[in-house]
């Protein structure tokens, strides 16, 4: 049995985007540059020609791995989460109960998460930690640099 890989739809549109990039345009520029590279003559000892096969297995493994990311993925609605509690593509507004600091979050799936843009994999620490959990709850996470103490302010 294939093991499904939980995303939401923008997720997999994103995945889709950048697996389309890299056939079209990133592979057609490696193996360009690997022709050139190819044409300046000795290969033994030629270091953009080895530099451009190994930037063409990069993106090879790359596309190989996207694609099996694409093909397993199922899409999850927020809808079908329980209403009021935080699960796979809930946004959740946070405040840090010892700074007063707000955060927010969407929970994505493990492929498509980005911590700069506020979208944390559900299987990451703080993801595993708000499955759940309601407005009003406080929650500690165990993070790498200690544990942090969350009250849930906001769920969507």
């Amino acid at each position: 049995m294939v093991e499904r890989i939980p995303v939401t739809a923008e997720g997999l549109k994103k995945l889709q985007a950048k697996l389309k990039n890299l056939q079209e345009e990133t592979r057609s520029n490696v193996e360009r540059r690997l022709g050139e590279a190819r044409e300046q003559g000795d290969l033994s000892e030629n270091a953009e020609f080895d530099a451009a096969r190994e930037e063409l297995w990069r993106v090879d493994r790359e596309i190989t791995e996207l694609k099996d990311r694409v093909n397993r993925a199922e899409i999850i609605s927020p809808v079908k989460i329980k209403s009021g509690e935080v699960g796979f593509g809930s946004k959740v507004k946070l405040k840090d109960i010892k700074t007063g600091e707000i955060d927010e979050y969407t929970l994505v799936g493990e492929g498509e998460s980005s911590p700069r843009e506020g979208l944390i994999a559900i299987t990451t620490p703080i993801g595993q930690a708000l499955i759940g959990h309601c407005v009003g709850d406080k929650v500690d996470i165990k993070v790498p640099a200690g544990i942090i103490h969350y009250e849930i302010m906001q769920i969507n």
